[in-house]
């Protein structure tokens, strides 16, 4: 069998393509571009196409078809940079592949101390010598109250990470795990807003998530709170926290997600200018750190997906269950 790789990263992606592809016994095809109409023609003879964040329309879906392609995958875990009613009209097989919750959960944790701590002011005043302490005075964990939105995989590891620093904790999600009961009080979402110093989110984008923090809920959440965001950008209305961050409301926010992030992570932009004005807002608080979606990146992380995202192509090519579809 044939598989097309789009988005392939030479540094860190390439060799273990290379080598997952050779055990699974799987005829590759590396391309370093996202999927566009102008190179599609590499997928030709390929049952699957392997992809990461670019938005896959009804058309560039359509074309992919047109010359074979029946399943793709995704090396995230979100696939809402997929037209699933597209992919399902085509005919199409989509399938993620999900990677351990630790990378996320432990950047989750980090993003929160480097906000409680004023991290960013900390560091940019060591950068230029200046060793003065007024107005990076931090919080204490201990002291606090911590709402985790999304229990899954990653929002339970958060939730067992937070355990240990005796802050008190807040958990919300349409389904409750017991796991988390030992730790965590599940609450309706208003009373995370009303009782929280920080919020996280762990929970995946969808019509009902969209804009779930917005200018309505962010005026019920506590003065100085502090939102955390690891899952996806569409989750925070960027208008709306921007002005709860002038405002005073936000006490500060660490975001590794943003909206309207897709075709500018991960390129090398520094000598454009960026359509994205809310992100060159938000990069120039001095209490909001933003990373360029990349909790998920570590060492076992990069094995995991590529690994993963080949073996599903291989069971759905050979007609086996395989545990990575989603539609």
């Amino acid at each position: 069998m044939k598989v097309t790789v789009y988005s392939c990263r030479e540094f860190d992606e390439k060799e273990l393509f290379i080598q997952y592809g050779k055990e699974l016994g799987i005829e590759l095809v590396l391309c370093p571009d996202a999927p566009c109409m102008e190179n599609i023609g590499l997928a030709d003879g390929s049952d699957c196409i392997d992809i990461l964040t670019t938005r896959m329309t009804e058309g560039l879906l359509g074309a992919l078809k047109e010359r074979g392609v029946r399943y793709v995958v995704t090396r995230t875990i979100g696939y809402d940079h997929i037209d699933m009613e597209a992919a399902k009209k085509l005919g199409i097989t989509v399938a993620n592949a999900p990677y351990g919750p630790h990378g996320v959960a432990d950047y989750a944790v980090m993003l929160i101390l480097m906000s409680i701590r004023k991290m960013k002011r900390i560091i940019e005043r060591t950068n230029i010598q200046d060793y003065t302490l007024k107005g990076i005075q931090g919080r204490e964990l201990k002291d606090m109250t911590v709402g985790v939105i999304g229990t899954g995989r990653i929002g339970r590891t958060v939730i067992r990470n937070l355990s240990g620093f005796g802050c008190k904790l807040l958990a919300y999600d349409l389904f409750e795990n017991e796991e988390v009961k030992k730790d965590a009080e599940y609450v309706t979402l208003e009373e995370i807003w009303k009782q929280a110093d920080i919020i996280t989110l762990h929970a995946p984008l969808t019509d009902s998530s969209f804009h779930m923090i917005g200018k309505d809920t962010i005026a019920r959440m506590k003065d100085g709170v502090v939102i955390v965001n690891t899952a996806r950008g569409g989750l925070i209305d960027s208008q709306a926290l921007m002005e709860g961050i002038e405002s005073g409301k936000v006490g500060a926010a660490g975001l590794d997600v943003v909206e309207n992030e897709f075709e500018l992570y991960y390129y090398d932009r520094k000598s454009d200018v960026l359509s994205n004005r809310e992100l060159a807002v938000l990069r120039g608080f001095p209490n909001v750190t933003v990373t360029h979606h990349m909790a998920f990146y570590t060492d076992e992380c990069v094995k995991t997906v590529v690994r993963d995202s080949l073996t599903g192509c291989k069971l759905f090519a050979e007609g086996r269950e395989n545990p990575w579809e989603v539609a």
